[in-house]
């Protein structure tokens, strides 16, 4: 017989309320609350609640807290990740983000749909005849080297590409490309980054500093 696990990862529809879906949802939120309790310099404990609720989460990452997850076991972070305030991350399906992702405050990803008819919403039936409140799932898949603004979600089965900037307050509801500067709600595209987009061409900005090293420079 199918696990509720499987179900959702098949992209079936299934019963949030399920014993075994409940009990994983509640451990992940009792490491929340253990999480957003604990002050910043408390490293070594938040590192390790972060081991024990997410899937992965790579070295170097930091994540400012408070911190949602809903699973946290379907979650998977690379390497030097960075969150924000209010990190909030639905993962009933898989939520994967890559290496050197930096999100803003107040950052939503969410995987799970509900019908669109209204009394779908309230029940599917089981081939018994018996009721259930249904739902499935799409899963989020981020790139590596994004940087998400302020307040920017991102809704079921997007996948945002490797070196996207997602501008604040944007709405993801579609796949962004590489290597792109997207924003709106609806996001949409707006341009490529390119070589215009460096610092070099800012140095009001870049003050004292340099985008190489000084053996990377040219002679």
């Amino acid at each position: 017989m199918t696990s509720p696990e499987e179900r959702i990862f098949a992209g079936q529809i299934f019963d949030p309320s399920h014993p075994v879906l409940r009990d994983i949802k509640r451990k992940a939120h009792r490491l929340d609350m253990r999480y957003n309790a604990l002050p910043e310099n408390e490293a070594e404990q938040r590192t390790g609640i972060l081991r024990e609720l997410l899937g992965e989460i790579g070295e170097g990452s930091f994540i400012q807290g408070p911190v949602y997850l809903h699973y946290g076991t379907h979650t998977r972070i690379g390497k030097r990740f960075f969150g924000n305030f209010n990190l909030t991350i639905q993962d009933d399906a898989a939520v994967t983000i890559g290496d050197d992702c930096n999100f803003g405050p107040n950052v939503t990803i969410v995987t799970p749909l509900h019908p669109m008819v209204p009394q779908e919403r309230q029940a599917l039936y089981a081939p018994d005849g018996t009721p259930h409140c249904m739902c499935y799932a799409k899963p989020v898949i981020i790139g590596s080297g994004c940087w998400l603004g302020a307040n920017v979600v991102v809704c079921p089965g997007v996948t945002i590409g490797d070196g996207c900037v997602i501008g604040a307050g944007s709405v993801v509801t579609r796949d962004v490309p590489p290597g792109c500067f997207a924003a709106g709600s609806p996001c949409r595209v707006i341009r490529e980054i390119s070589e215009a987009d460096s610092l070099v061409h800012r140095p009001e900005i870049l003050a004292e500093f340099s985008v190489k090293k000084p053996e990377q420079r040219d002679a």
